[in-house]
């Protein structure tokens, strides 16, 4: 076959025309015959049985008779009419129903023909189907069909437009008649040979008429196979070839700076973590190539003594570094734990936000320009263009899934030769995720607490339990420990939650009373001055309990708080609950973490807190999140869509993916450039997908 005829644009598909193309086109993206021959089914409906009306069960059932019509009539109703057609099988008799397109569908019904019918269908005073799928016998005995009906992906309007499940069928089985079902295949022999997977042809005629199930799930992996099997390719050959081209700077020394902080001014001793990550870190600064690297690391795992360690090898090389937060409590947070252990060392540490003021900005530029300034910590203001480094050397991005692609090349052009990057997030992402997302990042993981810190208990308690928490938080009082108490705050039903939020307050005065108890609260709707002032009351230990809504989930170091309280944790996505729980347990003592929830709980409420009852890991707990809510989700925003995937799933296919993965990087170890012939068809496949540019979007 031509391969070239997949790239027909799909009006010359007979039966499509100008008008099914534009709606094919506008609803499901499908340009060309190769965009047709991807729209993979749903689901599949088993049309092996025949049914007789008499073995009918009142279940609601998908089913299929043969019969004939009989008498067709229109029944007026309160709303508009209804057409109503008495359909006889010789075993009994049911109604066929539709309430719309009545003249269309009259005209059409032959009576006293046999047909064969299919739909759902409903008891009332007898059966009756509404809207069926109809086909003459005589036409059913000659169409290209097989045992499995595939269900293709459909809207409305397309629907509404006449563009039914059963015309998607025939213009398929026309796609067919016209490549005469022959595809070019994309994968090398050794590989279908390896992991016996069928031709492509095959896999595509099993997907779309599957003449058995267990030749559907031989045609559902390979394709499966082959789709992650591209992406992985795609992603370390972008690493490699990032390796090779662009050359980084390269930190050929360990010099005095990092030596003498590592012996004399480290505070605690360093994890075997954190120094297999630094060893990871210094192999990369010192490779003449740029490093692209993601530290994953929980909530207090140690990631930013990792990242001095790394500015410090910068500065020790003659180059400046700098480091991009998402928010202002948290670059402020970075600047003062930085420059606190920095502080005996000949370094310039500065942090600029955009609160800082003009003389400020004025001081930074210039010292950032001429060299004196080492090390700059901000939020978004450091983008700017107006930002100049004499020579920056490495660039830190904290919790990157808050910055846009085009965000973080602001930061590759700092300089002529790209900085070294190091991308952090204290959001674990499950490593099916982060090896289609990043993989072309080279990944680190801090997966061990530093010692001394203990476990953080978790427990979930219900509403009517309140009275004994609060003998709890009084027993932590008295103890000389700190309380955070939080509410839930959903744009959608902002006034409720502040009602809940001032209710609760209230609640709290009444059983914690002055003198003997300070109370700070924290919301959206106060002025950032007198927020500042609550968080800085709690911080000094002045009060102990801090009510506030979810402000506090980034940013906020209180060692000798002890116990978290979520309120309505229901309501709480499973990263925000972990991400709260991290608040605590940040000094010697035992900390606890209290989910209260009414007990109206559904499945996955009660799925996500007995996954935080059960585990403080946050791989684990990112795991059956990215189950539950798929990955699109748990990227934020704006990278969602990212995997624009057609069949599989990252979660489901994870195995797959393991092995597409396992398979890309053997291939690419060996042919690097993809010139031995046995990987002729993987060259040249991969060369189209490329240039088409139809999967590749999402790869930042």
């Amino acid at each position: 076959m031509n391969p070239n005829i997949l790239q027909t644009p799909i009006d010359y598909l007979k039966g499509v025309g100008p008008n099914r193309a534009d709606l094919l086109r506008s609803e499901l993206g499908i340009h060309t015959y190769q965009d047709f021959i991807n729209l993979f089914p749903n689901r599949y409906i088993d049309k092996t049985k025949y049914y007789k009306i008499s073995e009918l069960q009142r279940n609601n059932a998908e089913v299929q008779i043969v019969g004939k019509i009989t008498h067709i009539k229109t029944v007026e109703q309160k709303r508009g009419k209804r057409l109503v057609a008495t359909f006889t099988d010789g075993s009994g008799k049911m109604e066929l129903v539709w309430f719309r397109g009545h003249k269309w569908i009259r005209e059409s019904l032959k009576i006293n023909q046999p047909y064969v019918i299919f739909g759902k269908t409903n008891w009332y005073n007898g059966f009756s189907m509404p809207h069926p799928e109809m086909e003459l016998l005589s036409e059913h005995e000659k169409s290209l069909r097989t045992a499995m009906q595939p269900v293709y992906p459909s809207t409305e309007k397309l629907t509404n437009k006449g563009i039914t499940n059963r015309v998607i069928n025939k213009l398929m089985q026309q796609l067919f008649m016209e490549t005469k079902g022959r595809f070019a295949e994309t994968l090398s022999p050794n590989l279908l040979d390896e992991l016996k997977l069928i031709s492509k042809s095959k896999a595509l005629f099993n997907i779309h008429f599957p003449e058995n199930q267990e030749l559907l799930a031989k045609a559902q992996y390979r394709l499966k196979f082959e789709e992650l099997f591209y992406i992985q390719l795609q992603l370390i050959s972008k690493n490699l070839m990032r390796k090779q081209k662009i050359k980084g700077f390269n930190f050929d020394k360990v010099g005095t700076l990092f030596n003498t902080f590592y012996k004399n001014h480290l505070p605690f001793e360093l994890t075997n973590a954190q120094k297999r990550v630094i060893r990871e870190i210094r192999n990369d600064l010192g490779s003449n190539a740029q490093m692209n690297r993601l530290l994953q690391g929980d909530v207090g795992s140690g990631k930013t003594i990792v990242a001095l360690m790394a500015m410090l090898l910068a500065i020790d090389n003659g180059f400046q570094a700098c480091m991009v937060a998402p928010t202002e409590i948290l670059a402020q947070q970075h600047y003062n734990g930085i420059a606190e252990l920095v502080k005996t060392l000949n370094i310039r540490v500065k942090l600029l936000t955009g609160s800082s003021k003009t003389s400020e900005r004025k001081e930074i530029h210039e010292e950032l320009e001429n060299g004196k300034l080492h090390i700059l910590i901000g939020t978004h203001a450091v983008l700017e263009d107006k930002v100049r480094f004499k020579n920056l050397g490495l660039s830190i991005i904290d919790e990157q899934h808050r910055f846009g692609v085009a965000q973080r090349s602001k930061l590759w052009h700092k300089n002529k030769v790209p900085p070294h990057i190091l991308v952090m997030t204290a959001t674990p992402i499950p490593r099916t995720l982060a090896m289609s997302l990043y993989g072309d990042l080279d990944i680190s993981v801090i997966d061990e607490l530093p010692p001394g810190r203990k476990a953080i208990k978790t427990v979930h308690r219900y509403d009517t339990n309140r009275l004994k928490v609060f003998r709890f938080i009084k027993d932590e009082i008295a103890l000389g420990r700190q309380i955070y108490i939080v509410y839930p705050l959903i744009q959608e039903s902002e006034k409720l939650d502040y009602k809940d939020l001032m209710d609760g307050y209230a609640s709290i005065e009444r059983e914690f009373p002055k003198p003997e108890y300070q109370i700070s609260i924290v919301h959206g709707k106060m002025k950032p001055a007198d927020k500042d002032y609550e968080m800085d009351r709690f911080v000094k230990g002045e009060t102990q309990i801090m009510v506030a809504t979810t402000v506090i989930e980034v940013g906020v170091n209180v060692p000798n708080a002890s116990v978290m309280i979520i309120e309505s944790a229901e309501r709480f996505g499973l990263s925000q609950l972990h991400q709260l729980r991290g608040r605590v347990g940040r000094g010697a003592e035992q900390s606890y973490c209290i989910l209260m929830t009414s007990h109206k709980l559904s499945a996955d409420s009660k799925t996500r807190l007995e996954t935080m009852v059960k585990t403080n890991d946050g791989f684990e707990i990112a795991e059956v999140d990215l189950k539950l809510r798929g990955p699109g989700d748990i990227m934020g925003t704006q990278q969602s869509g990212v995997l624009n995937l057609k069949i599989a799933d990252i979660v489901k296919d994870n195995e797959i993916l393991k092995t597409a993965r396992y398979y890309a990087l053997k291939i690419l170890k060996n042919d690097p450039s993809l010139t031995l012939e046995k990987n002729k068809h993987i060259r040249y496949t991969y060369q189209q997908l490329i240039k088409h540019k139809n999967i590749w979007n999402y790869i930042s």
